[in-house]
């Protein structure tokens, strides 16, 4: 960083230093009271001095609110960061962190945390204990298992997780009451379901039904087959409130899944009963009445049932 950067600009609250090579940030940091955005993304911090001495202690700790290191080079995160008692967002994602300090627990005002793109395995119960925490981001890790401890991160809204090696989750998320946006695309336990999934598109006789119902078409009884007349008769409305569209036979038992893939979205959207039928909460009031899932398989129904919006991108 420039020397005299604080004299310069001793009210400095926004920097932005991303994308410039730099390989440490200078003390001048430490004289900037009044600063609380620092970006600094896309550089080659990491190595040894890429902090400031003091950091800690500085008037920097106490004012700092958002700082975003990713795309550097870091293999740890720095015991400097966890000092930073301020911090409402932390971004590291981009680097080389194999683990998630115990310690993080003492940043008890975060709301925002990024660790995506790193060699994550593992997530420590110690994570539970940020009261204020309302976004996670460990996607493109390789975590394995998710402790249950996560169920007390009771402001937690969005909780991003795909492309990971999660093979289950456990009950215990059910608790996150307040979740809005969840994703696990990529991992095993996806792809699993997917994989296994026994595709049973509606008949020829259910797609002309639907047609029929949802169009309007007037008929009278001695216009067709009694089997047809009868048939039309079974048409139930789909309970998503936003789609309807109308269903015979079957309306997609196993369409749920669609809730936590967005890769596999499109290719079920076959077998929809419209092309508005894309709700998480009608996938899983839909799918609820096959009663041949297991056990696993109904507690992914129950959690969309929980959630708002489910994150698919």
């Amino acid at each position: 960083l420039p020397a005299g950067l604080a004299q310069w600009f001793p009210a400095l609250e926004v920097l932005d230093v991303s994308g410039t090579g730099l390989a440490e940030l200078g003390a001048e940091l430490l004289c900037l009271p009044c600063l609380h955005t620092l970006l600094a993304k896309n550089n080659r911090l990491g190595g040894p001095g890429s902090l400031p001495k003091g950091l800690g202690q500085a008037p920097l700790a106490r004012s700092l609110r958002v700082l975003n290191l990713s795309g550097n080079r870091f293999a740890d995160v720095p015991a400097a960061l966890l000092l930073l008692r301020g911090l409402r967002s932390l971004s590291l994602g981009g680097n080389r962190l194999h683990g998630i300090p115990p310690d993080i627990q003492e940043l008890r005002s975060l709301e925002f945390l990024y660790l995506g793109g790193n060699f994550i395995t593992s997530i420590p119960p110690e994570l539970a204990k940020l009261p204020s925490l309302k976004y996670l981001v460990l996607c493109d890790n390789k975590i394995q298992s998710i402790p249950p401890q996560l169920a007390q991160l009771h402001s937690l809204r969005s909780l991003s997780l795909h492309n990971n090696l999660l093979t289950y989750l456990p009950r215990e998320i059910l608790n996150l009451v307040h979740l809005e946006e969840l994703s696990l695309r990529g991992n095993p336990l996806v792809v699993r379901f997917v994989r296994d999934l026994t595709y049973n598109p509606p008949s020829l006789q259910e797609l002309a039904g639907r047609t029929v119902k949802t169009r309007n078409v007037p008929y009278a009884p001695s216009d067709l087959p009694e089997s047809l007349v009868r048939y039309l008769s079974l048409a139930s409305n789909c309970p998503n409130p936003k789609c309807g569209g109308v269903y015979f036979d079957s309306c997609v038992r196993q369409i749920k899944f669609v809730d936590f893939c967005g890769k596999y979205r499109l290719p079920l959207m076959h077998y929809l009963c419209s092309p508005e039928c894309s709700s998480p909460f009608s996938s899983a009031s839909q799918s609820s009445t096959s009663q041949s899932e297991s056990d696993s398989e109904d507690e992914a129904s129950v959690a969309a049932h929980r959630m708002q919006k489910v994150l698919l991108g």
